[in-house]
């Protein structure tokens, strides 16, 4: 990674760099949303440009920026960083103000677009799965009614920690975050559903959990093919007697779950040990809306 983008200018990553007095340092005041070109077009960017004006708004950042100017600054990164398709990052910070929590809306905020390569996905992944490691650290409550994609990710890193405490065990596994009332809320990276009995199930937004991007796109597709499903507070056990389970993220797509592990150690093996069919076929769908080739 060579180069970033930072308000509309490709600026060398030595470079790169916002004020000590930018809110977005001091005080976590800012969003950003991460997701995947598919040849060379951001999948979905109206979308990731919605819930981050929706958010500015929340937080009084003028959030004027169109999808064409986003589009724009993308390619001309790909193209200084010399790649094909990339992991992108496109972060809103509140911008340089007076030291002291506002009182006020803030005037000129910072724009910075990174762009990396795709991380090479395990042949297997995709077929076989990974595991899911149960976590004590609860998910934190939202900032507001609904959870912002916020730049401040204390309670993500300590729930990373306490999965990387789990050791060689829980090797390229996702954790699963529960809410305070002991309901499935979240992956630390991911959202997360589940099958049985035909039925397609997935933690309420009622659980604090991030309305993510790919978690709509799906309930739409399952829609769309006559699939039922139910947006509730679940318990752990829920998980233990399904059929099948998946992950969801802008980057990962759909992931499958193949092993539960908890607390104790205990793992259960889901699906057989592979991809289950709802889960292969809204997979399938997901990359045929975005154009997937392989």
């Amino acid at each position: 990674m060579k180069y970033a983008a930072i308000n509309g200018e490709l600026v060398n990553m030595a470079a790169a760099v916002v004020p000590v007095t930018d809110h977005g340092f001091l005080y976590g005041l800012g969003l950003f949303e991460t997701f995947r070109t598919y040849q060379g077009v951001p999948f979905l960017l109206e979308r990731h440009l919605e819930r981050m004006a929706s958010g500015c708004r929340e937080l009084g950042i003028p959030f004027t920026t169109t999808a064409a100017e986003v589009t724009g600054w993308i390619k001309n990164l790909l193209l200084a960083n010399e790649l094909q398709d990339a992991y992108v990052r496109y972060t809103v910070s509140a911008g340089d103000a007076p030291l002291g929590l506002p009182s006020g809306d803030y005037g000129q905020p910072n724009h910075i677009v990174l762009a990396k390569a795709l991380p090479e996905p395990s042949p297997s992944l995709y077929k076989n799965g990974k595991m899911l490691q149960r976590l004590s650290t609860p998910r934190n409550t939202p900032e507001g009614d609904v959870r912002l994609k916020s730049l401040h990710y204390m309670n993500s890193i300590l729930a990373k920690r306490e999965l990387s405490g789990y050791g060689q065990h829980v090797q390229g596994a996702e954790g699963l975050q529960f809410s305070r009332s002991g309901h499935v809320a979240e992956g630390i990276v991911s959202n997360v559903f589940w099958v049985r009995k035909g039925v397609l199930y997935t933690p309420s937004i009622e659980t604090g959990i991030l309305p993510g991007i790919t978690r709509a796109v799906v309930l739409e597709l399952a829609t769309q093919q006559g699939i039922p499903y139910r947006e509730g507070l679940f318990p752990w056990e829920d998980l233990l007697h399904t059929d099948e389970i998946f992950l969801t993220g802008s980057v990962a797509e759909l992931v499958p779950v193949t092993t539960l592990r908890d607390l104790d150690g205990t793992e259960i093996l889901i699906s057989s040990g592979h991809i289950g069919p709802v889960t292969e076929a809204l997979l399938g769908m997901y990359r045929q809306k975005a154009g997937y080739t392989s």
